[in-house]
């Protein structure tokens, strides 16, 4: 049997990235958690940790904390139910987008009590390879099919918008919205992940855009990209949740207020981790019907 204590040593290197990040989160020595990682190698016969800057975890060492983390959400459930409360606050790492962090997730963290959350930020189209490595417990996603050993709840519709503000209209497309306005405007983007300004000028205008070769400005924010559009920095697609007030007052104005953008999401978590996972679940439901689209 494999000592939970070693796969928590283990688990608590590779998401600090060093072993002295690993001994202050665990209260222990440096070389209490060298010895505990060495005992786990050579259990399992493998090298399981990459020793750099920052420590990373090989694919086995990987498996091996995704099997920690479930055996962690499991014992709690297991409390919960015995009427043994959580036991302490158990650590549940999820990967979610960036844009339903800035607009519906975060109530649903509120409403799940006895919880620490590790929050992974990466772009929805690639949140599910967190979990196909094991390294999260659950994903909001844009991939309706579950991975294999996985669950797949629908959570309805984010709906995006194309804004700018009024006098960046008058300077970038004076002419309106036009293939030839936006070769030239500057857009904005999340990252190279990011695909939604791409998407969008594509569906609008087909190939007579080079949707890949759009000028875009690099702005790592959600609330950053609101403000960026309200200066006149750029256009871009954002949730209508957090532009609503902005195009009420005229900081802001549509693209094309008939072609908004929806993207699906979908939360995704090892079908192991369900009656585990049961409150968080109900939580993320929950908070996505209050500003998602319903799931079609």
């Amino acid at each position: 049997m494999i000592d939970p204590l070693h796969l928590q040593a283990l688990a608590a290197v590779h998401r600090r990235g060093s072993f002295g990040g690993a001994a202050a989160e665990l209260h222990l020595t440096q070389s209490a958690v060298s010895q505990r990682i060495k005992a786990l190698e050579d259990q399992i016969g493998s090298v399981l940790l990459v020793r750099g800057t920052p420590c990373v975890a090989t694919q086995a060492g990987q498996t091996l904390i995704g099997h920690f983390d479930r055996l962690m959400l499991m014992e709690s459930a297991v409390r919960r139910d015995l009427g043994q409360g959580a036991g302490g606050q158990s650590t549940l790492r999820i990967a979610v987008n960036a844009d339903s962090l800035a607009t519906w997730f975060l109530p649903a963290l509120q409403a799940v009590e006895g919880v620490l959350f590790d929050i992974v930020i990466d772009d929805e189209d690639v949140s599910l390879d967190w979990l196909k490595r094991g390294e999260v417990a659950a994903v909001v996603t844009a991939h309706a099919r579950p991975l294999q050993g996985c669950e797949s709840v629908p959570l309805g519709s984010l709906r995006y918008l194309a804004t700018a503000s009024p006098e960046y209209m008058k300077r970038w497309m004076p002419e309106g919205v036009t293939a030839q306005a936006l070769a030239k405007a500057p857009a904005l983007k999340f990252s190279d992940k990011d695909k939604l300004q791409e998407r969008w000028v594509a569906q609008i205008f087909g190939s007579a855009v080079r949707a890949r070769t759009l000028p875009c400005h690099r702005i790592g924010s959600s609330q950053g990209f609101v403000e960026a559009c309200v200066l006149g920095l750029g256009w871009a697609l954002n949730p209508e949740y957090l532009v609503a007030d902005h195009l009420v007052s005229g900081r802001l104005v549509t693209l094309n207020a008939e072609a908004p953008h929806d993207a699906p999401l979908f939360w995704q978590f090892n079908r192991l981790t369900t009656d585990a996972l049961g409150p968080m679940t109900a939580a993320v439901r929950k908070a996505a019907a209050q500003v998602l689209l319903p799931p079609e």
